[in-house]
């Protein structure tokens, strides 16, 4: 075998007049007749050789041959390309390999895909998932990733962390999520649980005293999947002793600042801005609202109230809330059936109608403004600082309806108004959201994050008075609306921890058989402590440019969880299923 001597992105002038081996694919291949162009490509970049005949009827015969993604050697002697045959677009784009030598080392089948070409189906790329991560820029990705690993982990060991190893094999523990179970051999009839998140063995971390721990984890979850969740994911894990909330967002923010610069070019401003969970959800109706642009949601009920509209006559009588935003511009660039198509998608959501007004110079326009007097319109152009040519969207409903309608609303109308650049970056914090929400299904309160949060001290009364009205000592980081990492304060308190489980369902007896471990390690001089863990993949998908997570994982799941690739999750034989003391159902 020709061995290589450079990489094909290796190559610069300075070689020039040197024999130099390549190994890698063919890219592209090109014969025009005397001469015979053969672009040789790795992760490194992309060299023309080129075959000339002075080599012999028979080498060039041979690279006749080739075809893309043939794995080949080429020996050859670096030469500068004849002026104005340079490619500026490409590292080696001044120079080319005079090839000497050619030896193909494996002779590929006609891809199912072009590996340079336009994106294939998404099906066909991941059944085919080795030619897919083959093209350069899926290779650059992997780069980003490996860097973002590099960098996190360079981050946490200057700031005094630990990196630990915690079990893949643990107990199951109900923390949301459906487990992926793992039968024991050993012990029939008993199961592992592959770890949702390494949530409580950090805790115990902190117990031990390791006082400051962080882990590259792999977590599964059994869930529905979408765009941005898979069923196996990474996840920047940490934890930290004698800390409150605000400790842990301050130790963080370096980290966040790191990774902005390193893969942006420009560090955000700290501290971050920080948002309470209830403002957010007022004034975007979203937890994770992408604060590129406004279009803040505003409360309508008071104008609603003047008006003789009977849709908002009746939506006050039943205590639901009336919300609206505002679009700049929209009212001039959205014809009729623009806004019907406007109405449809916030049917999607629940709603019942969707009011709309064009701003004019003197008036409001639209099918429902003849019940806003000159008075209410007035005031309507007051509240959300209107300008003609603008549309105002209103929604009365329910709050969970008008907030799911109008924070889609925003979003969409942000894209297609082109209201921010795409390229940019905004980062926050998220604090203070609900410990607890009431599961009508389960008829009994859920935990809002996970079932060891603390609560805030000042609402710690309201555990026995008013459960729903306590707030966490939660935080997440949210960047372009996307929620890039979540903490919280851990209950280091073993009666607040086993009062919390209460409302949650647990009985005494259930929770000592299900998280006695980690009661007993809170009774055991267990200091405060929290943490947070950072969605790897998704910061990986944030700042690739990409929009779907599946595309900055090398071996994802489909929608429906399986491989195309390998063929998984598959069948097993039935020795297989008798050491392991299983019966298949009929």
């Amino acid at each position: 075998m020709l061995k290589r001597t450079h990489t094909c992105g290796d190559l610069t002038l300075d070689h020039v007049g040197q024999t130099v081996t390549l190994n890698g694919w063919v890219d592209s291949w090109r014969d025009f007749g005397g001469l015979v162009f053969i672009d040789v490509r790795d992760r490194y970049g992309l060299t023309q050789c080129v075959f000339e005949p002075e080599v012999g009827a028979e080498l060039q015969a041979a690279a006749r041959e080739l075809r893309s993604e043939y794995v080949v050697a080429i020996r050859g002697v670096v030469a500068p390309r004849l002026a104005g045959k340079e490619n500026p677009n490409l590292k080696t784009g001044g120079l080319e390999v005079r090839a000497k030598e050619l030896e193909v080392l494996n002779a590929t089948p006609t891809p199912p895909f072009e590996i340079k070409g336009a994106e294939a189906n998404e099906e066909l790329r991941l059944k085919y998932r080795y030619l897919d991560l083959r093209r350069p820029a899926m290779q650059q990705v992997f780069i980003i990733r490996h860097k973002m690993a590099q960098v996190m982990r360079n981050t946490m060991t200057a700031g005094g962390f630990l990196e630990i190893e915690t079990p893949i094999l643990g107990r199951s523990t109900p923390e949301g999520a459906r487990d992926f179970l793992v039968p024991s051999r050993v012990h029939a009839g008993h199961f592992y649980a592959l770890p949702q998140s390494p949530q409580l063995y950090k805790q115990v971390l902190m117990v031990a005293g390791f006082d400051r721990y962080f882990q590259v984890a792999r977590c599964f979850r059994d869930e529905d999947l979408r765009a941005n969740r898979q069923p196996e994911f990474t996840q920047l894990d940490i934890e930290m002793s004698f800390v409150e909330d605000e400790d842990v967002m301050t130790a963080m923010e370096p980290m966040v600042a790191s990774l902005a610069q390193e893969f942006t070019g420009e560090a955000p401003t700290l501290p971050l801005p920080r948002f309470e969970y209830h403002d957010v959800m007022e004034r975007y109706g979203n937890d994770r609202p992408d604060l590129r642009y406004g279009l803040e949601l505003k409360d309508l009920a008071d104008l609603a109230a003047e008006t003789e509209f009977k849709v908002f006559q009746l939506a006050l009588e039943n205590g639901q809330r009336i919300r609206g935003i505002c679009a700049p511009g929209a009212g001039q660039k959205y014809s009729r059936k623009d806004l019907d198509g406007l109405t449809e998608y916030s049917a999607t959501f629940g709603t019942k109608g969707l009011v709309w007004l064009k701003v004019e110079e003197a008036t409001l326009t639209g099918p429902t403004a003849k019940f806003f007097t000159p008075e209410v319109q007035a005031k309507l152009r007051e509240r959300f600082d209107a300008k003609p040519g603008d549309l105002i969207l209103i929604v009365a409903d329910s709050q969970a309806v008008t907030s799911q309608a109008l924070t889609n609303l925003r979003t969409r109308l942000a894209t297609e108004l082109k209201l921010y650049d795409p390229k940019s970056f905004h980062y926050s914090w998220v604090t203070r959201f609900p410990l607890l929400h009431w599961d009508a299904e389960e008829g009994r309160y859920a935990a809002e994050h996970h079932p060891f949060t603390m609560p805030l001290a000042e609402d710690l009364p309201l555990l026995e008075t008013d459960p729903a009205r306590v707030r966490a000592q939660a935080y997440d980081l949210v960047i372009n609306g996307e929620e890039a990492a979540g903490g919280t304060i851990r209950c280091h308190d073993s009666k607040i921890q086993s009062k919390i489980f209460s409302l949650l369902g647990l009985s005494p007896e259930q929770a000592e058989e299900k998280f006695g471990f980690l009661l007993g390690a809170l009774r055991n001089g267990a200091p405060p402590h929290g943490g947070i863990a950072f969605g790897f993949d998704r910061l990986v998908m944030l700042y690739a440019g990409l929009t779907n997570i599946r595309d900055c994982i090398a071996f994802p799941k489909t929608a429906r969880g399986t491989d195309l690739m390998t063929g998984a999750p598959g069948g097993v034989d039935t020795r297989q299923l008798r050491e392991l003391n299983i019966r298949l159902a009929d």
